[in-house]
């Protein structure tokens, strides 16, 4: 068995435990010192400072000891677990053919789109086009120059493992009150 930092520390080590009194009925006996070895080995990468604080010692821990000694080792990771920043950025070149391509766009259309006529354009408040296909928007976008995203979260609260991802889908654009 391996822990894979999903749910509890205690549940996994009395698992353990229950494997080893099952063995005992087929008349294969672990010794409780045998068993908190084999549960510090199962242990991820992410309890070695903890291993190598349990090896240092002269004193052996009973399989109750071992589980306290544990818990109080996943809070202590969870508690440290707690900023991160990451940055996204866009290119120069993709923002400047998409502004141009928005602006050879609206200046092929002929007619404008019977839904769009009604509304106004929120960048240059002028009707019978949106401001996604908008030309003065297109150029205000190609000064703008390059685009940097900046996220930074904080999880105090939350238990993650470290081996799952997070991926940004890009929709921080629907949710920013300013470029």
């Amino acid at each position: 068995m391996k822990y894979k930092g999903k749910g509890n520390i205690r549940e996994y080590i009395m698992e353990m435990s229950n494997l080893a009194s099952k063995l005992k009925s087929l008349k294969l006996e672990l010794s409780e010192d045998l068993l908190v070895h084999l549960v510090l080995i199962s242990l991820p990468v992410h309890f070695g400072q903890f291993k190598v604080s349990y090896n240092t010692q002269k004193d052996k821990w009973s399989l109750n000891e071992l589980i306290s000694h544990c818990v109080q080792e996943e809070e202590r990771q969870a508690r440290d677990r707690t900023e991160s920043a990451h940055l996204a950025s866009s290119s120069q070149n993709k923002i400047k053919k998409r502004a141009r391509d928005v602006a050879e766009k609206s200046s092929q259309q002929k007619k404008p789109k019977m839904q769009t006529e009604e509304f106004p354009c929120y960048f240059c408040k002028k009707t019978g086009h949106m401001k996604k296909e908008c030309p003065k928007y297109a150029v205000w976008r190609e000064k703008k120059g390059e685009l940097l995203t900046l996220v930074c979260s904080e999880v105090n609260s939350a238990f993650v493992p470290m081996d799952t991802w997070w991926v940004d889908s890009s929709a921080t654009t629907h949710i920013s009150v300013s470029l």
